[in-house]
């Protein structure tokens, strides 16, 4: 049943994303504007999950070109990745901007930014299309400008430094994931 799960969850977050757009004007009803646009991270994430996953068309383009046609990113690696280094963490900067500081918000903007950025880096790169690219531009890029110069949060630069460092350590951390498997697989097929 899990392998299902595993292979499939994008799926369902599609789908649960449109409902979370869907309610959103119920389910926010009196908050700040700073909070509605953090709360809008994570079914946009969503959306931009099906772009890329859609098909298994992510993990096939991250085996294909960084892993040289090799198993590097599984589909249990995969769904643990976009539910709890994703959604978990959006859903974590939500409630400690709610409930501790509104900085804590920014967590989950910088992570749509730098994920965007990293799309566009790989398309610049490989001079191609990635599974993502253009959810990243068009949903990421916009969501996550607007709400940096609407909120003017450059008065308190810690909540910057920490949503700019929490998520490059998520992608540095996936990129290591995927650079240790690459390693094992090497030394495994030789």
């Amino acid at each position: 049943m899990m392998n299902r799960i595993y292979t499939n969850w994008v799926y369902g977050g599609f789908l649960a994303g449109l409902l979370i757009l869907l309610l959103m004007p119920l389910l926010t009803i009196g908050w700040p504007t700073q909070l509605k646009l953090f709360y809008l991270t994570l079914p946009i994430y969503m959306l931009h999950q099906y772009e890329e996953w859609d098909d298994d068309r992510f993990r096939t383009f991250l085996n294909n070109h960084l892993g040289r046609g090799k198993n590097l990113l599984t589909h249990k690696a995969g769904f643990v990745i976009n539910i709890f280094g994703v959604w978990g963490v959006i859903a974590a900067s939500l409630y400690l901007a709610f409930y501790v500081n509104p900085g804590f918000g920014l967590i989950a903007i910088y992570l749509i930014l730098v994920n965007a950025f990293v799309h566009i880096l790989a398309a610049f790169i490989l001079r191609s299309y990635n599974p993502g690219l253009i959810t990243a531009i068009v949903l990421f890029i916009p969501l996550g400008l607007y709400t940096l110069y609407q909120e003017n949060f450059g008065s308190d630069r810690v909540f910057q430094y920490l949503g700019i460092a929490v998520a490059i350590l998520i992608h540095v951390g996936i990129m290591g994931h995927l650079l240790r498997r690459r390693k094992q697989l090497g030394s495994t097929s030789e």
